[in-house]
């Protein structure tokens, strides 16, 4: 199963940029293949910034995994 993350960009230096999960996870990603600018949410697949998203659907599918994740861990317990 491949998995695309949304994740907003904060900072760019020339093709890499600095992302946020949200929660504090930051990463550099690959925005190579986009037209992304910092404050834009991008789809973050293998370090790679694969679409540009509306922020409200980026939202939308943050909230959605932190509810996925919040299930899981209280399966683990």
């Amino acid at each position: 199963m491949c998995l695309a993350v949304p994740a907003k960009v904060i900072e760019i230096n020339g093709d890499l940029a600095k992302v946020d999960f949200g929660g504090g996870v930051i990463r550099e990603a690959n925005i190579s293949l986009v037209d992304a600018k910092v404050g834009d949410y991008v789809l973050i697949h293998a370090g790679y910034a694969i679409q540009v998203l509306d922020e409200e659907e980026a939202k939308e599918t943050l909230r959605l995994w932190m509810e996925i994740l919040k299930a899981e861990e209280g399966m683990r317990e």
